[in-house]
């Protein structure tokens, strides 16, 4: 019998993980009394059919209860029950905001502010981050994003290293992203807004990415970057980090910082690490040469 132990922060996402689950033919409880949980997993396990996978949703609607899940567990590994733990978490800010858009109130906020809640809530859940398999930060990801991400790690079976990176281009005219863990400046290369029948374009279109791939200097920078790369998210997996932002910089945020987001991102996409790609800066200086 496969289990998969659903937890986290509230509002990061785990009635979607439970429903990526159940699509993929897991037996899924969400929300079940704490007391209950090894006697459910007795049952499952002497079923011949229909119980070969389970998820349970486990979370800070548990109560007072909650804090006895660790002795539960323990109890289970002794009894060689095989179980997963996916951690779903996200920023304070991120939950703030998601809670506000639902006009739903946190289990713990009790008619106070929400962060006070999330703060709790981070508090109470901390064993079950600590001893979590996989660990999902959601405050990047779309909702079909988040799918793909559990799709890979349950359905797909693929490793997984409990980090997500974002590549973000932008334009330095803007402003740098608060969010950017690293910062990488590529107004060094040839920049094809001087260029009038590339202007209009983006780094998405052919005519950019070859104007700019073709220069030696970007070859060289690609292949740093991916040295870089290889060191890095590693050692940020090690470290306990579950997202990571690497922003990619030019004048406008629409050719080559562009260009150069996507050819990351492709190298990321190939190892074992979740990734997508954004545009931060794109639209605004299309917007600009159209004279909209």
């Amino acid at each position: 019998m496969k289990m998969v132990i659903v937890t986290g922060m509230s509002g990061a996402g785990k009635s979607t993980a439970l429903n990526v689950l159940e699509d993929d033919g897991y037996y899924c409880v969400d929300n079940m009394p704490i007391s209950l949980v090894i006697n459910f997993a007795d049952l499952a396990e002497r079923q011949n059919e229909g119980y070969s996978r389970i998820a349970l949703g486990i979370d800070i609607r548990s109560g007072s209860a909650l804090k006895e899940f660790a002795e539960v567990l323990d109890k289970m590994t002794e009894r060689g029950f095989h179980y997963q733990i996916l951690y779903l978490d996200a920023s304070d800010d991120t939950l703030v905001k998601r809670y506000k858009e639902t006009r739903r109130t946190h289990p713990l906020a009790k008619g106070d502010r929400v962060d006070k809640g999330i703060a709790m809530e981070r508090e109470q859940l901390e064993f079950l981050k600590m001893r979590a398999d996989f660990i999902v930060d959601t405050s990047q990801l779309l909702t079909r994003e988040l799918k793909a991400e559990l799709s890979k790690i349950f359905v797909g079976e693929k490793e997984y290293h409990n980090l997500y990176v974002t590549v973000l281009s932008f334009g330095f005219k803007y402003g740098i992203p608060v969010d950017a863990d690293i910062v990488l400046d590529v107004r060094f290369l040839p920049n094809p807004y001087y260029i009038d029948e590339l202007r209009p374009l983006t780094g998405n279109d052919k005519p950019i990415q070859d104007y700019v791939l073709k220069c030696p200097e970007t070859q060289e920078f690609l292949t740093k970057v991916e040295d870089l790369i290889h060191f890095l998210l590693p050692n940020y997996v090690k470290e306990g980090k579950n997202s990571l932002v690497i922003a990619i910089g030019c004048t406008g945020g629409k050719h080559r910082s562009v260009t150069l987001a996507n050819a990351i991102a492709e190298r990321i996409a190939k190892t074992e690490y979740g990734c997508k790609v954004e545009h931060r800066d794109i639209e605004k200086d299309a917007k600009k040469v159209s004279g909209k």
